[in-house]
């Protein structure tokens, strides 16, 4: 960026090379629109001179300003024409500027046509009307200076020079007077002209940058596909991976259970049996994880299938408060559910209801200490739907590092410090079953007080009729009615 801006800046002393073509080609363009213009003025000028002048003397003064036009009419038109590679600006400026300065030449010399049998009026007339085409000719041709002085200086020289002959100190005041009006013009020229060329500054630094964002959209987007590509043969490595490691798995969790069980003859040496104890529960822990991340694969390839089937969500989350009772009793927790009363039955995947809660009942009570509290809560949304919270008194998690707690095989830091270690893919999966099922996903939490975990289904999940809206005067439904239960011990 700052190349680009170093590029396009300029100085006071005169234009750019980048910006000739377009300022030549403004001029180009202002005259080719204005091309009947001044030569109708010129017709004018002729029959206001007719009063005074001889109209053999006007009409070859006319002819000569029709012909110096056409000049610069048919220069201006092959310029305009010819592409932009294969146009020399420098030379073509100045062949303009030579046939405009032919033209302001042929304008002055109105100024010279029988100067002494004109009267007062007839020395106003013509200065009036060369003024009137020097302010033209400045105007058409302000983006390009050296236009503006060939076109002009001829006409104002003229009208000094008539008016400086005459022994008139009037006639001197008015040449004076040209002199200002025409250094006056120039200024007023050089502002517009700085104006212009300022504008295509800006124009052509909005370009750039035009030219630098698609550049990085373009970047973005290839970086995107290849990223989106890399994860889609990343979900496939691991899905076929782990489906290869499963076959050889169950085979050596069966064998380290016969081993465990003693099924086909005591061991001799009594470390055996401990042995295969280790080899069965880490078989078992590798199991689980490959099971995990065959999960969030298939979520994050959207090949994740739901079975779907009315499902009561507070009995799904009882049965996962009894499979992980023993566990919390273990660690010395305590468990609180609080279930709203007279739930209807959901239209959802069983199987994915009892992971979504296992793994935020399992989480909770992994990262809470001994002599907490977690609290499970099933109750309807305000908006018809149903939800289910697992809040707990564990340590809590940094604001900045949920978003990394919530990808794939991400930890946050004070957890993974102070409570036992995971893979990671416990929330992620959450997440992902939670959206395949239309519901939202929040996690809040807070550093040293606790982290809470909502689920919510939407409410066209719910088996059941709207409920009726009740009529002017009538009572209000009753509020729903909560069931709080503690299990386990401190």
């Amino acid at each position: 960026m700052q190349e680009v801006r170093e590029k396009l800046s300029y100085k006071s002393s005169g234009a750019k090379p980048e910006f000739e073509y377009e300022l030549l080609m403004m001029f180009v363009k202002n005259e080719l629109s204005a091309a009947v213009t001044t030569p109708l003025l010129a017709v004018i000028v002729a029959m206001g001179a007719m009063f005074w002048a001889p109209p053999r003397e006007l009409l070859i003064w006319l002819g000569t300003v029709f012909i110096s036009k056409g000049i610069l009419i048919s220069l201006c038109r092959q310029f305009a024409k010819a592409p932009r590679e294969d146009a020399t600006t420098p030379v073509w400026r100045a062949k303009i500027t030579a046939a405009e300065f032919l033209y302001g030449v042929t304008w002055a010399a109105v100024a010279f046509i029988s100067p002494n049998t004109q009267g007062e009026a007839a020395q106003t007339f013509i200065f009036a009307a060369l003024l009137v085409v020097i302010a033209m000719r400045m105007l058409f041709a302000s983006t390009v200076m050296p236009i503006v002085y060939a076109g002009t200086l001829p006409i104002t020289a003229a009208i000094v020079i008539r008016f400086a002959l005459l022994d008139n100190p009037f006639y001197w005041a008015m040449a004076a007077m040209a002199v200002g009006v025409h250094i006056y013009f120039i200024w007023l020229m050089s502002g517009f002209n700085a104006t212009v060329m300022a504008m295509l500054e800006y124009r052509a630094e909005k370009d750039a940058l035009i030219g630098e964002l698609e550049q990085a959209k373009a970047i973005s987007d290839e970086a995107r596909a290849r990223a989106e590509e890399a994860n889609l043969a990343k979900s496939r490595f691991l899905a076929t991976m782990s489906h290869e490691l499963r076959t050889p798995l169950n085979a050596i969790l069966g064998f380290s259970e016969i081993m465990r069980g003693e099924i086909l003859g005591p061991h001799a040496n009594p470390t055996y049996k401990e042995y295969a104890n280790d080899i069965h529960q880490s078989g078992q822990h590798l199991l689980n994880l490959i099971n995990e991340i065959l999960d969030i694969s298939r979520i994050e390839a959207g090949r994740y299938e739901l079975n779907e089937a009315p499902v009561s969500l507070p009995e799904a989350v009882e049965e996962c408060h009894r499979l992980m009772r023993l566990r919390a009793e273990n660690k010395g927790l305590k468990i609180v559910e609080e279930f709203e009363e007279g739930l209807p039955q959901l239209w959802a995947d069983e199987r994915a209801i009892r992971q979504i809660c296992l793994n935020l009942l399992s989480n909770a009570i992994k990262f809470t200490p001994s002599g907490g509290t977690v609290t499970l809560k099933v109750g309807r949304t305000g908006t018809g739907g149903q939800f289910l919270s697992v809040k707990d008194t564990g340590p809590g998690i940094p604001e900045n590092e949920i978003p990394r707690v919530l990808r794939s095989f991400g930890q946050g830091s004070l957890a993974h410090e102070t409570a036992e270690g995971g893979t990671g893919l416990g929330l992620p999966i959450t997440k992902g079953l939670t959206e395949l099922h239309n519901g939202t996903f929040e996690l809040k939490s807070k550093l040293r007080y606790g982290t809470e975990v909502v689920v919510a289904f939407p409410r066209r999940r719910v088996m059941e009729p709207l409920p009726r809206v009740p009529e002017p005067g009538e009572d209000a439904p009753e509020k729903p009615r909560w069931a709080t239960r503690t299990a386990g011990k401190r």
